[in-house]
């Protein structure tokens, strides 16, 4: 199965959402919030750096939980990225 090429807004999305994560995540080391979440702490390090840029929606509802995000704060403010 070939994936289509993301367009320059999918990518700056999941540059959007890195950085809104890493923002929230503070001085919290990415193990133990990628523990708290139950995902590795490589799949948090790519989508902080957005080579995840499109994680899948439990990845991101889990990680939102342990960072004590609602889901609908990161949708607005991942929506509000300029292209």
């Amino acid at each position: 199965m070939v994936r289509t090429p993301l367009t320059p807004e999918e990518r700056e999305r999941g540059e959007q959402l890195g950085r809104l994560l890493r923002e929230a995540r503070g001085p919290r080391s990415m193990t133990e919030v990628a523990a708290v979440a139950g995902v590795s702490a490589e799949t948090l390090r790519k989508i902080e750096t957005g080579r995840a840029p499109t994680p899948a929606f439990f990845t991101v509802a889990a990680l939102a939980r342990a960072l004590g995000l609602s889901m609908d704060e990161l949708v607005i403010r991942c929506a509000l990225v300029p292209v």
